[in-house]
């Protein structure tokens, strides 16, 4: 982003004939998007230092007045005052709350009185605009919004906004850089690298916060000490930073039910093979990229696991979750479901944006058979709301596959993939089917230790003869079982 905003604005502010050398015009608007606290203000303010400009700024919701043509007053002040400051550079923060659309469709502006008043700021800023093109003094306008399908699209067009530059979700080396930058005024022996790669989905402004927190995370524990001690070590710990991501989630996400699942692979007897199948198509492709990318391999984007109720499914996402490092979204079908014709198929839409925001992530679809049904082969054209998210949901499945880098890997759970449309079914979509069978003697075996491991057994419990004779249960019929028995004791004795 940095480049781009140096070509766009640096270069025209600083060497204008170089355009003109071409014969063309150089640019006048740059729109910055992206989520909330992603650094979009800061790279502008940058940038216009870089280029020894005039930095001016406006705050959109700032220059609405209530009064008749202040607010085209008030911007043809600045536009004015940027010429005389030249070179200069406009910083529009918030450009939605300046210019919305003019339409009405979603998220334009109505026929009110506020209505009105947005439309005559829009026009102004595109006049402004405008006259930009002709003006012999440098001046570049750079906005910022986190909502661009919501500007007006006059705005977007060539000679205006006509550059977006995109300021995403760090990567790790770049939340490596920012962690840097944060804790350099701070004591701490901490490694930068080690802390960017857990913080998955974490913008500028969460990592800020985080090492605030991690801050006084120190700060309590020294203030907490007896009188007289040290209260330990008066620097930033591992195990500060660790309490603050507890206490810190990243903007993106606040929305969501995100985790990330304290689940491993022991907590699930038997069932080594669909562990297996989940490591090669979950933990694989984010440990070890390089050796995918050497053979032309591109992961999976989506995997069904299928199996009768109660054969931990659920709790094998969870733990590949865990395992790889990785953001959960747990979403039961109904969840989504809306009585507003449309709202269902926005919630789906939002909900793979969001993840792709706090990426790498996995979405986990519950029962997905209750939330998208299959084509009715009848040829009747009516769309129930489960086709509509069916559809909704193959457009976002072909998007990830578009977009092989996303990192967000779809895993559904049913009991009756005979119900799930072939459509979803095809390579690029759910190309990973995993059968979860009941578990065998040795898996049952395992299970019962699992959920006996804190339970005073009597030296005549034998677990390999329970599970014999357990033929059929699965593991939540017998983490019941276990269950039972616990309270069954209790009942004969309270000092069991």
């Amino acid at each position: 982003q940095a480049q781009a905003l140096k070509e766009l604005v640096v270069i025209p502010l600083q060497a204008p004939h170089l355009f003109a050398s071409y014969n063309i015009m150089p640019p006048r608007g740059v729109l910055l998007y992206g989520p909330p606290g992603t650094g979009k203000t800061v790279l502008a303010c940058a940038t216009a230092s870089l280029a020894g400009a005039c930095f001016l700024v406006i705050n959109g919701p700032e220059v609405v007045s209530e009064y008749f043509g202040e607010s085209e007053a008030g911007l043809r002040g600045i536009f004015a005052a940027a010429a005389a400051l030249a070179p200069t550079v406009i910083f529009i923060d918030e450009l939605d709350a300046l210019a919305p659309s003019r339409g009405g469709g979603p998220g334009g502006s109505r026929a009110t009185s506020s209505g009105g008043s947005s439309a005559r700021v829009v026009a102004t800023l595109l006049i402004e605009m405008d006259r930009l093109g002709g003006a012999p003094a440098p001046v570049v306008v750079v906005a910022a919004t986190n909502r661009p399908d919501s500007l007006d699209e006059a705005l977007r067009r060539p000679g205006r906004f006509d550059r977006e530059v995109e300021v995403g979700v760090p990567a790790p080396p770049e939340r490596r850089d920012i962690l840097e930058k944060q804790l350099r005024g701070m004591a701490h022996n901490l490694v930068p690298a080690q802390l960017a790669d857990a913080a998955h989905g974490f913008v500028a402004a969460d990592l800020a916060a985080l090492c605030n927190e991690a801050a006084l995370t120190a700060l309590r524990r020294i203030v907490k000490a007896p009188e007289g001690s040290t209260g330990g070590s008066p620097r930033i710990t591992i195990a500060d930073f660790r309490t603050a991501e507890t206490r810190t989630r990243p903007s993106a996400m606040r929305e969501l039910a995100f985790e990330i699942p304290k689940v491993s692979w022991d907590d699930i007897g038997g069932l080594e093979e669909v562990k297996q199948h989940l490591k090669e198509a979950v933990e694989l492709p984010f440990q070890n990229p390089a050796a995918l990318e050497r053979l032309g391999v591109i992961p999976p984007r989506g995997i069904l696991l299928h199996g009768p109720p109660g054969c931990s499914k659920t709790l094998l996402a969870r733990a590949v979750a865990s395992q790889a490092k990785l953001n959960f979204i747990s979403v039961k079908g109904p969840e989504l479901f809306s009585k507003y014709v449309g709202e269902s198929e926005k919630a789906l839409a939002a909900l793979f944006a969001k993840a792709s925001t706090s990426s790498p992530a996995i979405i986990f679809f519950d029962e997905i058979d209750g939330m998208v049904t299959a084509r009715d082969s009848s040829g009747d054209q009516s769309l129930g709301v489960g086709e509509r998210m069916l559809s909704q949901l193959l457009q976002e499945m072909d998007g990830l596959q578009a977009r092989s880098r996303t990192g967000v890997i779809v895993i559904g759970a049913t009991n009756r993939p005979d119900c799930l449309d072939p459509a979803l079914l095809r390579p690029g979509r759910f190309d990973r089917l995993v059968h979860v069978p009941p578990p065998d003697c040795a898996g049952r075996a395992a299970i019962f230790a699992i959920h006996t491991r804190r339970m005073p057994l009597a030296p005549d419990v034998d677990l390999d003869s329970l599970a014999q004779q357990a033929e059929g249960f699965t593991g939540a019929a017998i983490a019941g079982c276990c269950r039972e028995a616990a309270l069954a004791a209790l009942e004969d004795d309270m000092d069991a």
